[in-house]
C-alpha cells in the first residue's frame, strides 16, 4: 500500500501500466469508489462535474475515490509507441485487480460511463467478490455515445425528438 494516498499513481498490471488518481484515504472497511471513463475521455473530463458537485462532496468525505484512466488517456500522456497493441476490453478489465491489490481495497463500488461501464461490468463478472455495486451509464457498446448524439442533433435540427434520443439510448437492434 502506498504511503501517500492522494495524488497520481502509475500501477504496473499484467497488461501494461495504468494511470490512477486517488482522492482521500480508505475509511475502515468501506469500499472504494472506482471510476472508469468513456472512450476519448479521461477521469477529469468524464467525472469532474459529478465529483465537484456539493452533494457528491458529502459522499466522498466517507469514501476513498480511485479514478482510473485508460492507457494513454491521462492528461499529458505521451504518444503510444509505433506498433503498440492496445489492450482488449477483457484485458482492460483484467488490469483492475492490480489496482485493487496495490491500494489494499477490500472491495469497490464502480462508476463507469460508456466503455468504462462495459469494462467495469466485465470486471464484476470475472471478480464478483471485489465488487459491492456498480453504477453503469450508457453501457451498450452498439448504442450511440454522447458525441454521436450531439453531432446528430446539430446536423439534423429538423429531426423529431424521438428520432434523436432513441439512437442514443438504444442500439439499432433494440429499436426494431
Amino acid at each position: 500500500m502506498p504511503e501517500c494516498w492522494d495524488g497520481e499513481h502509475d500501477i504496473d498490471t499484467p497488461y501494461g501500466m495504468l494511470h490512477v488518481v486517488i482522492r482521500g484515504a480508505p475509511k475502515g472497511n468501506k469500499p472504494a469508489i472506482l471510476t472508469y471513463h468513456d472512450v476519448g475521455l479521461n477521469h477529469k473530463l468524464c467525472f469532474n462535474t459529478l465529483f465537484h458537485n456539493e452533494d457528491m462532496r458529502e459522499i466522498t468525505k466517507h469514501f476513498v475515490v480511485c479514478h482510473v484512466d485508460a492507457p494513454g488517456q491521462q492528461i499529458g500522456a505521451p504518444q503510444m509507441p509505433p506498433g503498440y497493441q492496445y489492450p482488449t476490453m477483457d484485458q482492460l478489465a483484467g488490469m483492475l485487480p492490480s489496482v485493487v491489490q496495490h491500494f489494499g481495497f477490500k472491495s469497490i463500488v464502480g462508476i463507469g460511463v460508456g466503455a468504462g461501464a462495459y469494462i467495469l461490468a466485465k470486471f464484476a463478472l470475472i471478480f464478483p467478490d471485489l465488487v459491492e455495486g456498480l453504477v453503469l451509464l450508457n453501457i451498450d457498446p452498439n448504442g450511440k455515445g454522447w458525441i454521436d448524439w450531439a453531432a446528430t442533433k446539430l446536423s439534423g435540427l429538423t429531426s423529431t425528438l424521438p428520432d434523436m434520443v432513441l439512437p442514443h439510448l438504444f442500439s439499432q437492434g433494440e429499436q426494431i
